[in-house]
């Protein structure tokens, strides 16, 4: 019976793992599954896989995803002409578009809504609050929303970099 356990808990290990990797894809919060899995597998076998340093390294790797994940839009909105507020706006539209994504079509349309709600949020700011032209607005636009995507990016690469650090302490 205690193989079959082991088997099926590392089994579970294994799919919250990936499960996590999936949601940094979609823009969700799969580093703090990845973090929550490691965690209890710690836990669960009496403390003897895995550190207590580990998982501190990996806390504060699965912040730094979601820091990155929330500037990138930011950063696209700047990088392609557009201001402090669009940049702002951008951040701003991203997290609502996410928000209202997700009902819509659940894991997928998170980070389309979030990318959608970057992109209009910094155009929109660029061609109403500051009167850029529409070409220079969309052009705005459509770098928040590269950036937005380049953030899941970022984020799926903080959770590889966990997945590192988890299987160096294992």
């Amino acid at each position: 019976m205690g193989v079959l356990l082991t088997v099926i808990g590392w089994t579970l290990f294994g799919l919250a793992i990936v499960a996590g990797l999936l949601l940094d894809l979609v823009g969700l919060f799969g580093n703090w599954v990845i973090l929550a899995a490691v965690a209890a597998a710690w836990a669960l076998t009496g403390f003897e896989h895995f550190t207590l340093w580990a998982l501190v390294i990996m806390a504060a790797l699965a912040a730094l995803g979601e820091v990155l994940e929330a500037l990138a839009a930011a950063y696209g909105a700047a990088r392609f002409g557009g201001g402090k507020g669009a940049a702002l706006a951008a951040l701003a539209g991203g997290i609502a578009g996410g928000v209202a994504g997700t009902p819509v079509f659940p894991l997928v349309g998170t980070l389309l809504g979030a990318c959608l709600g970057a992109f209009a949020g910094a155009a929109l700011f660029e061609l109403l609050i500051t009167k850029r032209a529409p070409g220079a607005s969309l052009q705005t636009g459509v770098g928040a929303a590269l950036g937005r995507m380049g953030g899941a990016l970022a984020k799926l690469s903080v959770g590889l970099a966990m997945l590192a650090v988890a299987a160096l302490s294992f």
